[in-house]
């Protein structure tokens, strides 16, 4: 089986790294090997994107966007062989993985927009004698990307367009977990002809992307992962005074009122908690259910569960697929057996599910539900990324608001009520940073900033839209005054 190779100066390069393994996480079947590329091929895309920015920072910005245009045609038309491999490699149903090309092309269309994002601004007159003054935008130079495992095409798609359209260039590092995805993503960023180095992915492991956050060459970091990831990412991007974005853990909680249609409540769990089998920052992990509503959610909820249907991620009647690998779902596992340990009431077990072969070397977790969870159990305080779920009472509404307040986590959180009054009030007290009412997933569209608050991310400028325009470029003022020939 041939290794993949690295993509650096627009060439495709063999690594000398080690090759690790890739396994299809559903049936255990090997796919690919990767190579943990060395530092110093690190440091040779670092040193490509540094020459290519010298010429790229000065190409006008509606050629940079021509290639955009051209990105997003081809990304349309090999849609089917992304979500494929999305699907083998990181386990998605068709359906989710089609949703997250989707969200790609959404944040390749809203970087077009970059000769209007990116537009200064001027005041005339701002003092006597014709003195002017304003306010013009610039590229930085290289920018490093670092991606997860759970959404391989879509998470470095919340930066690459926006970079390139910027007029910035950049490192890529992809999971190396599911390293498929962006090589067949940059087999179409080959066809684009941009220049080379513009744009290169190097493949490996944490000590591989160690030059993006020690080379002076590298301007910032995007990252998205776990938090003491991320915490360790901002420290050290500090340290060299580089610029970062690292988004990282979770905890969402789902409030439903006694108002709230508790069948469509339902329906919309039943995709926020196990879909993607629960592995994505946005995914719901704690019901917080009023006492009117909750013996009659639980069971709706219980009993709808129990028809999630998990499978081959490509098989079409799959509801959910497997998680990454086997250390994940030994992990989620334990966190089962610690809910019980701590006295929660196990609903749903999901276990010991069986599937017949090849699936049966697949890493499979079913649907689990937890009732009676409190706020000092593991499984309400650690995220767990995987398909479970915790359900508990709060008596109102302020009650519910200071669980999310005391949580140490603050990316996503959801409110199901029809009533105005208690809407605005979640939306004004709700310590997160993506909020639904009535939405199950409130994950943002493309042209709206991505990320949480409190050690849900480190650093002030969010994913997606013009906060990463803001993130990858400079702003500089001018003060002019010229004076009339003598």
């Amino acid at each position: 089986m041939q290794a993949l190779k690295n993509y650096i100066a627009g060439q495709w390069v063999e690594s000398a790294g080690a090759l690790k393994d890739v396994y299809n996480p559903s049936n255990g079947e090997l796919i690919g090997q990767v190579p943990l590329s060395p530092q110093s091929e690190m440091d040779a895309a670092i040193d490509a994107a540094q020459e290519a920015f010298c010429s790229w920072r000065l190409t006008p910005v509606s050629v940079r966007v021509s290639y955009l245009f051209k990105f997003y045609q081809l990304l349309q038309e090999d849609l089917p062989e992304i979500s494929r491999l999305i699907s083998i490699e990181g386990g998605k149903n068709k359906a989710d993985s089609d949703a997250e090309i989707k969200r790609m092309m959404q944040n390749v269309e809203c970087a077009c927009g970059a000769p209007m994002l990116l537009a200064g601004e001027k005041l005339m007159d701002i003092a006597s004698g014709g003195m002017d003054g304003e306010v013009i935008r610039q590229p930085l130079g290289v920018f490093g990307i670092i991606a997860p495992f759970n959404f391989p095409g879509m998470v470095p798609f919340w930066f690459m367009p926006y970079a390139l359209a910027a007029g910035d260039t950049l490192v890529i590092k992809p999971s190396e977990q599911v390293p498929l995805t962006m090589q067949r993503i940059f087999t179409l960023i080959d066809k684009l002809g941009l220049p080379a180095g513009v744009i290169n992915m190097v493949n490996g492991d944490k000590d591989t992307a160690a030059p993006l956050l020690e080379n002076p060459k590298v301007k910032g970091v995007s990252f998205v992962g776990n938090t003491a990831t991320a915490k360790k990412i901002a420290m050290a991007c500090a340290a060299n005074n580089k610029r970062f974005q690292a988004l990282g853990s979770a905890k969402n909680h789902t409030i439903v009122m006694p108002d709230a249609d508790l069948d469509r409540v339902v329906k919309a769990l039943l995709t926020s908690c196990f879909g993607c089998a629960g592995q994505r920052c946005m995914a719901t992990s704690l019901v917080v259910a009023m006492p009117e509503v909750y013996d009659e959610l639980v069971a709706k909820f219980v009993e709808a569960a129990k028809g999630v249907v998990a499978g081959d991620a490509l098989a079409p009647d799959t509801d959910m697929g497997p998680v990454i690998s086997a250390a994940a779902k030994e992990r989620i596992l334990g966190l089962i057996e610690k809910g019980i340990a701590d006295g929660a009431e196990l609903l749903l077990d999901g276990r010991n599910i069986q599937l017949p072969a090849p699936l049966d070397k697949g890493h499979f977790v079913g649907a689990t539900i937890f009732g009676n969870v409190t706020k000092d159990m593991a499984i309400y305080k650690e995220e767990i990324f995987g398909p479970v779920v915790g359900v508990m009472k709060a008596t109102n509404l302020d009650e519910a608001l200071a669980l999310i307040r005391d949580c140490r986590f603050g990316n996503g959180a959801s409110i199901f009520t029809q009533n105005g009054y208690w809407a605005r009030q979640f939306q004004q007290n709700a310590s997160a940073g993506m909020l639904g009412i009535n939405v199950g997933i409130p994950a943002p569209v493309a042209y709206f900033p991505f990320g949480g608050e409190k050690e849900s991310i480190y650093g002030d400028v969010k994913a997606q839209g013009r906060d990463v325009f803001d993130f990858m470029t400079q702003r500089k003022v001018v003060t002019t005054r010229f004076f009339a020939e003598n």
